[in-house]
């Protein structure tokens, strides 16, 4: 290890890496099949689709309010995280970092499978790709993806920079396109939206579901609380990307969902998988194989991404002793590799075994639960501690609406299928088996501690420096 290279994360995001990292955690493929979700649960209705497509973005935005908050005051890695530890104690958090590290690793499994999905589905143009491919595929593109990312961020910036000009020009191709058809003003391309309210108007429960549907699709707009501690100035910096980057977003999907309605019928919409490529096969047939690779090479983006600030959350909990000190090591790029590492593998696991992919389904709730926790932490801060010195405060009633919104996508999931309620507690609570002994009792391993300096030796890896910023 070069002695006189400092190791440690450094704050080296500003203004336009950080307002590209945020659009592209907000994109991912949900643009490209959430219409569908959505226009279905409205009846159909396409005034109403767009007023709730309007208005999950004020959602959004409330909530990742309530995310710089704590992004602004813990400018560190992993803020949300060490957040939770300081509001709810050490379990909880613990627990937290426990469903983390199954969520993490599934979620990237399942954005590895649909890129090769879009990737490779080119190829076999009437019929389904096989399966042994895709897993190929995705597991090539996963390990691609954490090679990438220990190398540091210089990869990561120049990739992701060129990954959200790729997805902005598509998302810019389909949302141009529609205004021009739309200015033309054949009859059919703007009958749709002369009497937009004219449809059916769905019952409480579906307009629920649209709008979950269109909410997910505005999820990751709080991620940047993952890499606050490598943001230049975060003070300045976040209210400054979430105030370009959620806006900027809801104007492209309200501009998208325009344009597929200017091509499709709502029964088209509602009936396509893939509503992208068939707008592609409406107005531009021969590049129909284009826009499949552009939306893989788009998907790449948000899995190094996820890679990249889920590794954050791994790399501190090592420093505040959930996980082992060797996790709070980095490489000579001053990259949290061990972290990186066990993502990747774990991955890689669900890639190869599909059922825990469907496993996701269990625990995204519980993520959604961990930000209402979030929300009724900034609450009891607020109260508890009123004179903590604090660089900004979200409006009140934030949290509240952001606390509303989370116990909806917990409860509303639960209500449908108890057993989901047993197959969650049952894999949250198995965490105190690890916790008990490991972090209450502090139980020591020795032949762990003796594996340590070994695995420091063969991957060139050390405890960073300590940094000079307070």
């Amino acid at each position: 290890m070069d002695k006189e290279k400092n190791i440690q994360l450094r704050r080296v995001f500003g203004y336009y890496w950080s307002t590209s990292f945020l659009i592209i955690n907000i994109i991912g493929a949900g643009i490209f099949v959430a219409p569908k979700g959505v226009l279905k649960y409205c009846s159909m209705n396409v005034g109403l689709s767009l007023c709730v497509w309007a208005g999950c973005a004020v959602l959004s935005m409330t909530t990742t309010l309530c995310s710089a908050e704590i992004g602004i005051n813990f400018p560190c890695s992993g803020s949300n995280y060490y957040f939770m530890k300081r509001c709810f104690g050490s379990l909880i958090a613990f627990l937290y970092l426990w469903t983390s590290l199954i969520q993490g690793p599934g979620i990237i499994a399942g954005q590895a499978l649909l890129l090769a999905e879009y990737g490779i589905q080119p190829f076999y143009p009437s019929c389904s790709a096989p399966e042994l491919s895709k897993k190929c595929l995705a597991l090539a593109m996963l390990w691609i993806v954490g090679i990438l990312t220990s190398r540091g961020v210089k990869e990561v910036t120049w990739l992701q920079i060129a990954s959200t000009v790729l997805k902005m020009s598509i998302l810019g191709l389909i949302s141009l396109s529609g205004v021009v058809l739309l200015v033309k003003g054949r009859k059919e391309n703007v009958e749709w939206f002369q009497n937009a309210f004219d449809g059916e108007f769905p019952d409480a429960s579906q307009l629920t579901e649209a709008v979950f549907q269109g909410y997910f699709a505005y999820s990751g707009a709080g991620s940047f609380t993952l890499i606050a501690g490598e943001l230049k100035t975060p003070r300045k910096t976040i209210p400054r990307i979430v105030f370009t980057a959620v806006p900027m977003v809801t104007i492209v999907y309200l501009l998208v969902n325009i344009s597929y309605l200017t091509v499709l019928t709502p029964k088209e919409i509602v009936s396509s998988d893939a509503v992208a490529i068939t707008w592609t096969d409406r107005v531009f047939p021969s590049l129909a194989w284009v826009i499949p690779f552009a939306i893989s090479a788009s998907l790449f983006s948000n899995l190094l991404i996820n890679v990249f600030e889920s590794a954050r959350v791994i790399y501190i909990a090592g420093q505040q002793g959930h996980l082992p000190l060797l996790f709070h090591t980095l490489n000579s790029y001053s990259s949290p590799f061990l972290s990186v590492l066990l993502l990747v593998s774990m991955g890689s696991l669900a890639i190869v075994l599909t059922n825990l992919i469907d496993l996701i389904n269990y625990f995204y709730f519980m993520v959604t639960f961990c930000s209402v926790l979030s929300a009724v932490g900034i609450l009891k801060q607020r109260f508890q501690e009123p004179d903590l010195p604090s660089s900004y405060k979200v409006f009140l009633p934030f949290p509240s609406i952001a606390m509303a919104i989370g116990l909806s996508l917990v409860l509303i999931p639960l209500a449908k299928s108890l057993s989901v309620q047993y197959v969650v507690l049952l894999f949250v609570f198995s965490g105190l088996l690890f916790y008990i002994p490991l972090i209450h009792f502090k139980l020591r391993l020795v032949w762990f501690e003796k594996m340590t300096c070994y695995l420091q030796l063969l991957f060139n890896i050390c405890i960073p420096d300590v940094s000079d910023e307070h």
